[in-house]
Parts: C-alpha cells; structure tokens; sequence
C-alpha cells in the first residue's frame, strides 16, 4: 500500500478495483493474507460477504492517521506544539500546496473513498444468490459509512472536493471537477442515512463482531454532521436516540479508555481496528509519534509533539483526564510496561511534560509504528457533548442537554455545571478529546471571527528551562480567513487543473445519492 498509492486521484481511480481485498477470517480483527481471489466467484456466502468490509477499518487510513491528523487537529490548533520546522508550518500558518503532510492527507482519504466505492459498487452484483440481502445491505452500509467519514475529514481540511461515487467512471478522464462544500455534506448525509437503515442494530443484533459500526454509531456519525450545519433539532434528536437505544456507555475510569485490553469497549461508537502482525501500515502508529524514547521498547517513541503549555493549563483542578492524557515527571502507570514511572527529565519538544493518550508501551506483540490499539474516530462522550450543544443551542430541552454534559464532567471528577453555555461545551469537548485529533476541526466550526482570534491568542512557545522556576518563551501566531482551509496539493492540481475552477454542483439525481 505505501508504495501503490500514488498523488493523482486518476491513479487512485483506477487502483479502486485492485483494491478490492476480501477476508476469509472468523475473526474480524484478524488480517488474512492478501491472496488473489477472484471477484466473480469469491463472494457465494454471507461470511464471505460480511469479511468485504474488514480492510476499510485500518490499512487504508494509515497514513492519514500516523502522518496527518495530528499535525492538523492537534498542533495547528494549539494543543501541541514541535521544534520540527516540517511540522512547525502548521503552528504559525505557512502551510503552501507544496507541503507532503497535504499531499498524504488527499492521497490517504481518497484511498478510502477508492476501496469504499469497490465494495459499495462491486459487492451487490459480486454477491452470489445464496447470500442473504440483510448481510449484503449490511456489507455496503459499513463501506459507506467509512466512505462519509473520510469525505467528512477532506471537506473539514480542504473545503470544495470532488466526490467520486463510482471510481471507474473517471479512469479514462484525468480532469475532475471539485464539488461544492454543502453538496459534500449532502453526499455524506446521504451515506449515514443509508448507513442507520442498513446497519446491524446491536441491541438486537447481539452476535455483530466487536468493532464494526452499528446502526446507532451510523446515528451518532449523522448527528455530528447537523451539529456542523447547525441543525440543532437534528443533531439533538439523532444524539438522543443514541443516548437512549443503550447501546453505549461511558466507562467508568477515563484512562481505561486507552489500555489496549480495552479496544472495543461499550464507549467506542467507531474506532479503527489496527493488528500486531508487524507488517507496515496494518498496525497503529501513534504511539511511534507520541512517546517518548525508551517507552515502546523499539527504535521509535520519537516525541515528535508535545502537549502545549495552553492545553497543560487549560486543565482544572482535580481533572482525572489529565493523568490520562498528559505525562508529568514522576507520574506512575502501574499498566504500563509493568509499572512505569515517568523520568523527572521528561521533555517533549520544550513541554516539561510527555503524552500518555495512545502510549501503551511495549506490548506482548507489536513493532515499531505497527501497534495493536485502536483509534478512536467517535466515542460515546462525544455523542453526550453534541446532545448537550445541541439542546443548549436551542435543539432540544436544555435540562437534558446540561444532564448529557454533566455526565463527561463527572466521569472525570469534576463538579457538574448547572447552566453551562457554549464556551463551557467547547472547553469541555477540548480537554475530553485532547490528542485525539479533533481540536482544529472545533476551532474552524465556530466561524472565522472566532477561530483567528482564538487561535491567535494559544501560546505555542516552550519552556526556557534556564531559568528557575522555567518561563516561557512566548510564541503566538495569527492566522488568516484563508489559512482555516488548507490548500489543495500542488501535485493534484497539476494533474486536476479543474481543481481551480468554479465548483459544480453535484448531480444526486443521476448518481441516486451514491
């Protein structure tokens, strides 16, 4: 994959189709080789049928989750900050097409949307008369789903994309044209609508695996989007019917969240399902990232981020997520390699401070960027802070909007808030999510005004630990309207100059919403 994924969406196009990778496995976490099967007389059962899913839940994210949405979500945002002046562009905003971190984040997305589309496209005439329609229906929705999440990063990062539906319809046609934002959302609406009435219900279907998306995480998905457009009755009311089907629930302890034994817990509405086979681009490379030197037991754990100063002092008192998030010197982690006690030296990038969120250490199998621990892309704390955003915002009765926020409050020790408002809610969402990819996206949401001011006021300096007790180097840097959406990669647009022009508007009518 590292090497087959070119930078041209026509290359992305034409691979869709070799794509294509089946799984004969009775586990659904487990990877079977990639064999050759024939499309044409593989898929005769419904085991066969419900394993043409199981790729889309790793490999193809790989790059845009080990390269990609950390610097986005959590340095150009503010919560972390690096010396390393690759990744540095993102913190001050001199982010050109040019930049590979872009180029990875088109390339990985769209590699998704191209093994999407196969399923989505193939599987329903692939599909041998033997097999049940539930399963089959079951097999596309998962494909689609994971198609809209990925179209919902690339029209969060780049704004106006194209949206490819069916990825054989361009390979002889290298010029594409890039759709509009609110057609984007249409699109992805589209998906998870298609997604909750086709997905297993799994508190009716009790035998689903482990880790794929159900019909309520097609829910939660779909409140998510009309809380980005505003819809505070949508969102609320979708929020709602998750909250009340049972089907998730907060864990008790906040740092079991991240303990690789607790992959798939009743918390997680849709992570990625990564393997320790060792083979590059099937396991989890955050750790690789985020730990500190001598955690992982590898040749990695580059520290290549740090937590800010602005996120370590965003914490209130007594916030239980901190220990879970955020390294002190000499902190103790009795599951971490045995019991681990964080050096007083500890330093990541100028913080004083390392990361915990993701670290897990040298576990029994695993290699260096290839870990076994998920990623999660929606939790359940997530769908009680849209429900309570939402009814705040006027989507739904307030009281139950402030009982879903104080339940993440609580969870972490804190005191409940009796009237919060929008600013408790986007506090609340930063330190809940902290590292976990997601800060720029709520920065950018809330509108120009608010982003460049508050992204001009985040302290992205280091410590200067010459001096007793250390003082900070101040660094802050005001971005611009046009730097809250990245450019497209110079490569696409050589290849795509349609990019640069105009957006048209996307025909629902003669793609049937597919």
């Amino acid at each position: 994959m590292k090497n087959l994924i070119k930078s041209k969406v026509l290359v992305l196009v034409a691979l869709s189709a070799v794509l294509f990778f089946p799984s004969c496995s009775e586990d659904f976490l487990d990877r079977p080789p990639e064999d050759s099967y024939s499309v044409d007389n593989f898929y005769q059962t419904n085991r066969q049928v419900a394993s043409a899913s199981n790729h889309l839940y790793s490999k193809p994210w790989f790059n845009f989750i080990s390269n990609v949405a950390w610097p986005i979500g959590e340095i150009a945002s503010g919560n972390a900050r690096t010396w390393d002046a690759r990744n540095q562009e993102f913190s001050n905003y001199s982010i050109t097409g040019a930049h590979g971190t872009l180029t990875q984040a088109w390339e990985s997305l769209y590699a998704v949307i191209a093994q999407a589309n196969s399923v989505i496209n193939t599987l329903p005439t692939a599909a041998g008369p033997d097999v049940s329609e539930r399963v089959l229906n079951n097999s596309v929705a998962e494909a689609r789903y994971i198609r809209a999440t990925a179209y919902f990063y690339l029209v969060r990062i780049f704004g106006s994309v194209p949206i490819l539906a069916d990825n054989t319809e361009y390979v002889l046609e290298p010029v594409v044209p890039r759709n509009p934002v609110e057609d984007v959302y249409e699109f992805i609406k589209q998906d998870f609508q298609f997604a909750i009435e086709n997905l297993y219900d799994r508190t009716m279907d009790t035998d689903v695996d482990a880790g794929r998306v159900s019909s309520n995480s097609a829910k939660a998905a779909l409140s998510k989007i009309y809380l980005y457009e505003e819809n505070w009755s949508m969102a609320y009311q979708l929020s709602r019917e998750v909250i009340e089907s049972g089907e998730f629930a907060l864990l008790e302890d906040y740092n079991d969240l991240f303990l690789e034994e607790n992959d798939n817990n009743v918390e997680s509405v849709f992570a990625l399902q990564w393997t320790n086979t060792g083979i590059y681009s099937e396991g989890n490379a955050l750790q690789s990232f985020y730990a500190s030197a001598g955690v992982t037991g590898f040749s990695d754990g580059w520290g290549a981020l740090g937590p800010s100063i602005d996120l370590q002092e965003a914490y209130e008192p007594g916030d239980e997520r901190y220990y879970a998030t955020i390294m002190e010197p000499g902190a103790f982690y009795p599951n971490l390699n045995g019991g681990y006690t964080v050096p007083e030296t500890i330093n990541l990038q100028g913080t004083n401070v390392g990361i915990k969120k993701y670290v897990i250490g040298n576990p029994s199998n695993g290699a260096s960027q290839s870990y076994p621990n998920n990623t999660y892309i929606l939790r359940y704390a997530e769908v009680l802070l849209i429900n309570a955003e939402a009814a705040i915002m006027g989507g739904g009765p307030v009281s139950e909007g402030v009982e879903s926020f104080n339940q993440v409050r609580t969870r972490a020790g804190l005191d409940p808030i009796q009237n919060p408002d929008m600013e408790d809610i986007f506090h609340e969402r930063r330190i809940e999510l902290a590292l976990e990819l997601e800060f720029w996206y709520d920065i950018v949401r809330r509108g120009p005004e608010f982003a460049i001011e508050y992204l001009g006021n985040v302290e992205r300096g280091p410590y200067d630990n010459s001096t007793t007790p250390p003082t900070v180097t101040s660094e802050k840097n005001v971005p611009t309207a046009d730097d809250l959406l990245y450019p497209y990669p110079s490569s696409e647009i050589q290849s795509n100059p349609a990019l640069l022009e105009d957006p048209v508007p996307y025909d629902f009518d003669a793609n049937n919403g597919e």
